[in-house]
């Protein structure tokens, strides 16, 4: 009796690694022929991959003039360079171009308005980049620039 469950025992491990490498088959076998008719080896066509729109297509950047701001109270006057591009459709550059003086106006009074402690803080920027994209959406429509883009932010 003894015997004939060690018997038992040694044949239940290897019927369960019979069925693992069936299975292991099976699969391989399985997925080369999705393959192969996915990728048109079995008659099939293999579909067309589209061709992907680069990220710069159908865009253009047009270059905000760089300016010098004073910065801060008469006590503790400082300069800040900024330098910009706006990220516009290439359909919208002349409106833009034709916009700039305005677009300058309302950056240049935006900034002049900034208190040192607007600037000296790190994560600042993001927020001042918003502001100023929102000041350039009203002033040459919401669907014209896509992004402003800070080349240059320079205090000193």
């Amino acid at each position: 009796m003894a015997d004939a469950t060690a018997e038992e025992a040694e044949e239940a491990p290897k019927k369960g690694k019979a069925g693992l490498l069936i299975g292991l088959v099976l699969a391989v076998v399985a997925g080369g022929g999705g393959f192969a008719f996915t990728s048109g080896m079995l008659g099939g066509s293999a579909p067309e991959a589209p061709k992907p729109k680069m990220l710069s297509d159908g865009l253009a950047f047009v270059s905000v003039e760089p300016m010098t701001v004073a910065v801060g109270g008469p006590a503790a006057r400082r300069y800040l360079r900024f330098r910009a591009e706006l990220e516009v459709g290439e359909d919208y550059t002349a409106d833009v171009e034709a916009m700039m003086p305005r677009v300058v106006d309302v950056l240049n009074t935006y900034l002049q308005s900034l208190e040192m402690e607007d600037i000296e803080n790190p994560s600042s920027l993001l927020t001042l980049r918003s502001q100023m994209r929102r000041r350039v959406d009203l002033v040459v429509g919401g669907d014209r620039v896509h992004d402003l883009l800070i080349m240059e932010f320079v205090v000193n």
